[in-house]
């Protein structure tokens, strides 16, 4: 269905974005400035378009990784061998065979992120086909859309089922549950842990970005918005916990079978070592005779000390990674231990690629729904046109992003493309929407659609809590970064087999800072222009005498 008018022309449409406020937020950043056309709207697509330009080479690994999914053995269970074949890689050997794979046969990273290296063309492939389906999926605009939401919301809730079921058999899984529901105070004080949640909740309700108030465009103005806004929140944090307790009994399978694996190594090693009898060593016993090996065999006990590994189940668990670490690395080595690899590798990979282009549907709609809506554009170019030039120019950038440094490049924007701009928008809008266009005008608009005003408990969300929240993280945001002094990242030494700090170049954070002044400098310089164009309005008006 199409839309009547643009959105920011009524602001009766504003509520159709109320699906975000189930959090007390809104994500209506063109209307604050009484609905003038691009007047603030650029701050939401600049952040789409961010995400856009990067995001999509998440779907490009995960086409990668889909591929190579029907191969027996899967590539990432074994070293491969080197050039003369007596042997197995040496990188590989240093680190695991997930690492391997992610970092040097996917990635083929560079050292750092001055050896930017080329582009790799697998990887180059995947990004073109990540972006065609993109492109075939809006190519007919909202309607085809919706139909293809269907399928990328819908598959990851059966595969993660499958999941569910699988995890909770496997071996470890109650540790990782375990570690997942007990409090940890010492994460719970720290603001960083509060930052990324927020963050998280952003991405997931779509707050701040353009794609909430795109898709809520194409409502019928009697759409009860509350009702919608109430449900969706409870299916995201349903589906949260959900997806969470599916995580975690697999990470628990992950860090037992590697705790064991590390048990068993020791035994091994002690008891050729020491020639002690077959089964006289176990995992039970192993603190006991370490102790009496250590006291009876001193000089041969330190000798092989360096070999010897702190085996701890506790430690394991506590290595969590999270983002591409965690989709990537922690469930490939999970599912590389399993019965039937071939078969949970094709599924998660597939639910993976579902996850990522509901998403992109969603950044593209956002940068997409103001060019269609603009007169200017829309008279000259067909939508297909329109569509295609975006997907071509967001595909012709994301290159960058498979060249050798590219992780790197990816990281900069994953973690300040959109961050700081999310909360400088919502805290606008909320502001705006309560304090500039005035609460009691929005609850008459929300009568007028919904056929009752807001209960007391939204209207001190928008005025009070959201505002003091958000304020509070911004606040947490700059003073960690002031504190943490130079901005550092992780690059992939080969010859350790292990990620190292190093501190960002000059260039580097020039970008980022031009990453975060290009969206949260769209906030000021849009009112600016706003109060301009109406200063000269009234100027222009001829004064009657």
């Amino acid at each position: 269905m199409e839309k009547s008018r643009p959105l920011w022309d009524n602001p009766l449409q504003f509520v159709f974005a109320c699906i975000s406020y189930a959090v007390g937020l809104g994500n209506v950043w063109r209307f604050p400035y009484l609905c003038q056309m691009y007047g603030g709207g650029v701050a939401s697509v600049v952040v789409s378009f961010f995400l856009s330009m990067y995001y999509n080479v998440i779907n490009a690994w995960a086409f990668w990784y889909l591929f190579h999914s029907f191969q027996e053995p899967l590539p990432w269970a074994t070293c491969p061998l080197n050039s003369n074949r007596t042997g197995y890689e040496e990188e590989c050997e240093k680190t695991s065979t997930t690492q391997y794979f992610w970092y040097r046969q996917t990635l083929n990273i560079s050292p750092s992120l001055e050896a930017s290296g080329s582009v790799q063309w697998e990887q180059a492939l995947c990004l073109t086909l990540a972006w065609l389906v993109v492109y075939l999926c809006i190519l007919r605009g909202t309607e085809s859309t919706g139909k293809v939401v269907y399928v990328t919301a819908s598959l990851p809730y059966c595969v993660l089922i499958i999941y569910l079921i699988r995890g909770l058999t496997l071996h470890g899984a109650v540790n990782g549950l375990i570690y997942m529901f007990t409090p940890k105070l010492e994460q719970l004080s720290n603001p960083k842990t509060w930052i990324s949640a927020a963050t998280q909740i952003f991405f997931s309700l779509g707050l701040g970005f353009g794609s909430l108030i795109a898709f809520a465009s194409y409502n019928e103005p009697s759409n009860n918005c509350e009702r919608h806004a109430i449900i969706v929140s409870l299916i995201n944090s349903t589906t949260s916990i959900f997806a969470s307790i599916v995580t975690f009994s697999i990470y628990g399978f992950k860090a037992t079978f590697n705790y064991e694996s590390c048990i068993s190594k020791v035994i091994l090693l002690l008891m050729n070592t020491f020639d002690l009898e077959e089964g006289s060593l176990t995992a039970d016993n192993l603190s006991e005779m370490k102790d009496y090996l250590m006291a009876t065999h001193p000089q041969e006990y330190a000798q092989l000390s360096p070999q010897l590994k702190n085996c701890s189940l506790e430690a394991e668990l506590d290595t969590a990674v999270q983002g591409t670490g965690l989709a990537f690395i922690v469930y490939s080595e999970a599912i590389k231990n399993m019965e039937v690899p071939q078969l949970y590798s094709v599924l998660y990979f597939a639910m993976l690629l579902m996850l990522g282009i509901g998403s992109m549907l969603g950044n593209t709609a956002a940068i997409l729904t103001p060019l269609t809506d603009s007169r200017v554009i829309a008279a000259r170019f067909p939508k297909e046109v329109i569509s295609g030039a975006v997907c071509l120019i967001n595909c012709v950038i994301g290159l960058i992003f498979t060249m050798e440094a590219g992780n790197y490049w990816f990281d900069i924007f994953n973690d300040y493309a959109a961050t700081l701009s999310l909360l400088l928008i919502v805290l606008v809008e909320t502001i705006a929407v309560c304090y500039i266009y005035g609460i009691r005008r929005f609850e008459k608009d929300l009568q007028t659609m919904i056929g009752r005003k807001p209960n007391w408990y939204w209207k001190v969300m928008w005025a009070f809590a959201s505002p003091l929240l958000i304020i509070s993280l911004f606040i947490f945001y700059l003073t960690d970064y002031i504190l943490t002094g130079t901005l550092q990242y992780q690059a992939w030494d080969a010859t350790q087999g292990q990620l190292v700090t190093k501190d960002y170049p000059g260039y580097a954070l020039a970008v980022i800072g031009l990453l975060v002044a290009a969206s949260t400098m769209c906030v000021p310089l849009g009112a600016l222009v706003t109060f301009i164009r109406k200063r000269l309005k009234r100027e222009s008006v001829p004064t009657v005498a």
